[in-house]
Parts: C-alpha cells; sequence; structure tokens
C-alpha cells in the first residue's frame, strides 16, 4: 500500500484531510503566497511611511509622464483595487507626493500629477523594492518563472470571461 505525503501546504495549514481537489489546493495556495509576499512588501514599505497602494499609485503615475492620469485610469492600472481611490489620493496629495488640477474646459475632469516629492520618493525605495523581489525569488528557475508568469495570466483571462 503506497503512502501519500502531504503537500507542503497541507503541512504549512496543519491539515489533516486532503484537499478537495488540485485546484482548491492550487487556489488556497495561490492565495497563502499572495497573502506571504504581501505582508513582506508591507514590511518593506512600513519604512518608508508608504503602502503598497501608494507605492502602485506613484509609480503608475511617472510612467504617465507629464500628461498625468484621472482617478479612473489610475484605478484600471492598479495592481490590487483600491476601494476609495479619491481618499487614497487626497491622502498622498497631504504628504506632497502628487497634485492634482481640474480641467480648464471641463471642470469635471481632474488630472493627478506626480510631483517632484513623489519621484524622489520612488527613487529612494526602488532599490530595495528590486533587492526584496530578487531575493524572493532567488532559487527559481527562469523557465521555471515564465511558466508561473503564463498560468497567472491564464487564470487572469479566464476570470475575465463571462460564466
Amino acid at each position: 500500500m503506497a503512502t501519500t505525503s502531504k503537500s507542503p501546504l497541507a503541512v504549512t495549514l496543519k491539515q489533516n484531510r486532503p484537499f478537495v481537489s488540485l485546484q482548491q489546493e492550487a487556489f488556497l495556495s495561490i492565495l497563502r503566497t499572495a497573502s506571504e509576499l504581501s505582508n513582506t512588501a508591507d514590511k518593506l514599505l512600513r519604512q518608508f511611511d508608504i503602502t503598497q497602494q501608494q507605492y502602485n499609485v506613484l509609480s503608475i503615475l511617472r510612467g504617465a509622464g507629464t500628461e498625468g492620469l484621472c482617478r479612473n485610469k489610475i484605478s484600471a492600472r492598479m495592481v490590487a483595487a483600491a476601494p476609495d481611490m479619491s481618499r487614497l489620493l487626497d491622502r498622498m496629495e497631504k504628504s506632497g507626493w502628487i497634485t492634482r488640477e481640474r480641467a480648464e474646459d471641463d471642470r469635471r475632469q481632474v488630472s493627478t500629477f506626480i510631483t517632484d516629492s513623489g519621484k524622489k520618493l520612488l527613487a529612494i525605495i526602488e532599490g530595495p523594492v528590486y533587492e526584496q523581489t530578487h531575493r524572493l525569488f532567488e532559487g527559481v528557475k527562469s523557465t521555471d518563472l515564465k511558466i508561473l508568469v503564463d498560468v497567472l495570466a491564464q487564470i487572469r483571462s479566464r476570470r475575465a470571461e463571462p460564466s
């Protein structure tokens, strides 16, 4: 009689019963890994008094250049959804990292821009973020990372399809 060993996730979760399916195990493994990676990122960014969402907004706005972006376009580009983008931008403006301007021809249109202060903060943070990211994936082969990226993209594209 063959013995089956517990998966690393089952051991981590101290789970005695087998997963219902491989899909369930994969789903829970992705969630657990995402949580651990997020906590690691939070810990690093906390040293710079900034959140992941704020860091994401600054990166997006720097990429937008001198054109800036409206709130909805920033929201659409976020890695993780921000439930209250207006409040997030308010806090960032108060910190001096962004500025917002109403359009002259359409007062409803508000564009958001990264400030020099926001650019300086990004420049300071980028080195440690790069180092942490590489450290987290150290020892994982490039071919495996490519497969992981492709599989995750497949999962996200399936989510976008109608049920």
